[in-house]
């Protein structure tokens, strides 16, 4: 026999099928296309109604999480002495779970077939149920998915993370178009003032310059101290005077203007965004903003999911976090994992060197996963973000303490981003190319001091050549020894087979 079985808001049914092959069917659209057909087809065996609505989210919930109930379980204690019968159910792992309960000897089936037997189920199940009317089922369906929609959400004023997810992907995108429309904004006022380009390279202040300006003619006239500082607008100015770029109708600068207009509107609503997005994390995630800013911060709580989901993460985890490509690409091919993914971006991994940013991407990772589990699970709010300040303290001395730097002077109180130190490149020296009138013997004593200094360079070099060259013999001399052991093996083998042959012979 085959029974079906399908959870409504109303209670579980049991329906017994006529057809015991009927789940096999290659023409189900046509033998349930109708309601007559459908009630021919199927009799209810057992309704198991739910006493209320909370009953019905719990049982409901249960489905979903494909978890027998007491309840489903007692409903299906009645196919127990059913022999060589089939269940059609909707999801493969309920099917399982149902298979796992003692006594039961069913074959629980779910794929495409039986996906659309009950959906015809569905369709009319006022029909097979006579005690069920349409609008009280629907009525019913509305207030469980009311419901289920709650449980779900588990709604909190404080703890809205999706306004954090919506938001840096919106950023995200609005950076990217704002890119694309400046560029295509350059491009054609270019043909107009081809030199503007490169005096303003701002992209909202290259739209709001046309807005003023319109024609470059009109440049000595305009007055762009507003949008530009005061040796920039003189140099617009003069490079309009001489310009090379064509003419261009007023038809043509209309729809230009209308363009920037798109831009200069797109680069306020940026700014907007971005401080709404910067007072949302500091009401939700002070801790964890106190530690790797708002926008690092965001992404993170955004590639985990939530924050929930974040703050259940190891540190491990957090700190590899945006680098999966990289971490199974290393795992396939047997290479070093990354160190950081998008916690690479946060100042304090920025502010040390190449040979310490492991160090502090694993240290902050660490204090990371601590904040965010205070931001998400603690009951007191935090709006000083005591944790994640004592804990960027905490890593500041360290990274100081790393690099030689004195680190007793870092407190909560003055904690802040140290600038980058930005070192002089070493320029040509166009002196250098007059000739003096140095003997030669000078000339030979700075070689020999050339030399000599070449000479611990050399030796540095092939100090560091030494293991590379005892690596390269230890992989030659494994190959050579894998080489001989499969020859022998061959040797082996085919001694093996002469002998064989000669004793058969």
């Amino acid at each position: 026999m085959t029974f079906i079985l399908t959870e409504t808001a109303a209670g579980y049914a049991l329906l017994k099928a006529k057809d015991k092959k009927l789940y096999k069917s290659d023409n189900l659209i046509e033998e349930l296309g109708s309601a007559d057909k459908v009630v021919d087809q199927f009799k209810v065996k057992v309704f198991e109604k739910f006493d209320s609505a909370a009953d019905a989210l719990e049982e409901i919930n249960a489905v979903i999480d494909a978890k027998v109930s007491d309840r489903l379980s007692r409903l299906l204690d009645t196919l127990k002495d059913e022999k060589k019968a089939t269940l059609v159910v909707s999801d493969a792992k309920l099917g399982s779970a149902i298979n796992k309960l003692p006594g039961l000897s069913l074959k629980v089936v779910s794929d495409t077939n039986t996906l659309e037997i009950l959906r015809a189920v569905r369709e009319y199940l006022p029909s097979l149920l006579p005690g069920l009317n349409e609008k009280d089922l629907t009525t019913m369906s509305l207030g469980l998915a009311h419901s289920i929609g709650r449980h779900k959400l588990k709604f909190s004023v404080d703890k809205v993370d999706v306004m954090i997810i919506q938001a840096i992907a919106l950023l995200d995108d609005l950076d990217k178009e704002i890119n694309v429309y400046a560029m295509r904004l350059k491009e054609w006022y270019g043909w107009h003032f081809p030199e503007m380009g490169k005096i303003v390279t701002d992209n909202t202040a290259y739209a709001q310059v046309i807005k003023h300006m319109g024609l470059r003619t009109k440049a000595a006239t305009t007055d762009f101290s507003s949008i530009l500082p005061e040796d920039l607008e003189q140099k617009l100015k003069d490079a309009a005077e001489i310009s090379m770029g064509t003419e261009i109708t007023e038809d043509d600068l209309k729809n230009i203007e209308f363009f920037a207009n798109q831009v200069i509107k797109l680069s306020a609503y940026r700014e907007h965004l971005s401080s709404y997005l910067n007072a949302r994390m500091a009401v939700i995630t002070p801790n964890l903003t106190a530690l790797v800013g708002e926008l690092v911060g965001a992404r993170l709580v955004a590639h985990a999911g939530s924050l929930i989901n974040l703050a259940k993460a190891p540190s491990s985890t957090l700190q590899i976090l945006g680098a999966e490509k990289a971490l199974f690409r290393a795992l396939k091919t047997k290479h070093d994992t990354p160190k950081y993914g998008i916690i690479y971006h946060a100042s304090l991994v920025g502010q040390a060197t190449g040979k310490n940013k492991g160090k502090i991407a694993r240290m902050l990772a660490a204090k990371c996963s601590v904040s965010t589990r205070f931001d998400a699970l603690s009951e007191d709010r935090d709006d000083f973000a005591t944790v994640g300040v004592e804990d960027r303290v905490k890593i500041e001395r360290r990274l100081a303490q790393l690099e030689g730097r004195d680190f007793t002077r870092i407190t909560a109180n003055n904690v802040s981003q140290p600038k980058v130190d930005l070192k002089p490149v070493d320029q040509y020296n166009a002196d250098a190319d007059a000739v003096a009138d140095v003997p030669m013997a000078a000339d030979s004593d700075d070689e020999d001091e050339e030399e000599e200094e070449e000479t611990p360079k050399k030796r540095k070099r092939d100090d560091d050549e030494e293991p590379k060259k005892s690596k390269k013999e230890k992989k030659e001399k494994k190959e050579k020894k894998e080489k001989k052991e499969k020859k022998d093996k061959k040797d082996k083998k085919d001694k093996k087979e002469k002998k064989e042959k000669k004793d058969k012979a």
